[in-house]
C-alpha cells in the first residue's frame, strides 16, 4: 500500500512540476523548474525502506521523470536510483526532522543530482555547449528544490504515517 501511495504521490508531483514548468516558461521568470520528485526520493532514502523496494520505486519514478521531462530515457532513471542509494547509505535519519535540515538535505542532493546530469550529458551527449548550459542552472535548480522540499517532505511524512498505521491495523486483523 505504501509503494502505491508513494507512486501516486510521485506522479502527482510530476504533473505539478510540468504545470510549474509551463507557468514559469510563459511568464519568462526564470529558466528553472524545481525538481519536486527529488525530495520524495531523498525522503524514501532517509527513512526505513528496504534497499530493493526503495531502489525499485526510485527506478519507476525516475523513468516517469524521463518520460515527463522528455529527457533521454535512463538519465533520470539512473540518477533517481543513485540519489536513493546515496541517501540510504548516508543514513541521515535525523536530517528529515527540522525545516533547516530538510532544506539543506534537498539542496545538497539537488547539487549531487545536477552534477550527475551535467556529467552524463557531457559524456554521452554530442553537444558540449549543452552541458555548459546545464551546469549554469545547477545552483538555481538546487535552490528551487530546497524551497519546495519542506512541503514534499510534509506530504511524504503523512503518507508514511498513514500507510504505517494502515499496515499495522491490517496485520492486527489477521
Amino acid at each position: 500500500m505504501r509503494n502505491t501511495a508513494f507512486l501516486a504521490f510521485g506522479i502527482g508531483l510530476l504533473i505539478l512540476q510540468s504545470i510549474l514548468h509551463v507557468i514559469i516558461d510563459r511568464l519568462h521568470v526564470a529558466n528553472v523548474t524545481p525538481n519536486l520528485l527529488l525530495p520524495l526520493v531523498v525522503f524514501m532514502g532517509v527513512h526505513e525502506y528496504s534497499m530493493a523496494r526503495g531502489a525499485a520505486l526510485s527506478f519507476i519514478l525516475g523513468y516517469l521523470f524521463d518520460v515527463f521531462a522528455g529527457a533521454p530515457v535512463g538519465l533520470f532513471t539512473a540518477i533517481s536510483v543513485a540519489t536513493f542509494v546515496v541517501a540510504r547509505f548516508a543514513g541521515v535519519r535525523l536530517a528529515a526532522q527540522t525545516l533547516l535540515t530538510k532544506v539543506a538535505l534537498a539542496f545538497v542532493f539537488a547539487l549531487f543530482q545536477g552534477i550527475l546530469v551535467v556529467t552524463l550529458t557531457a559524456i554521452l551527449g554530442n553537444d558540449p555547449s549543452r552541458a555548459q548550459r546545464l551546469a549554469s542552472l545547477v545552483p538555481a535548480d538546487a535552490i528551487a528544490a530546497a524551497i519546495f522540499a519542506p512541503l514534499v517532505f510534509r506530504f511524504a511524512e503523512r503518507i508514511h504515517i498513514a500507510t504505517t498505521s494502515a499496515q499495522a491495523e491490517g496485520q492486527g486483523a489477521r
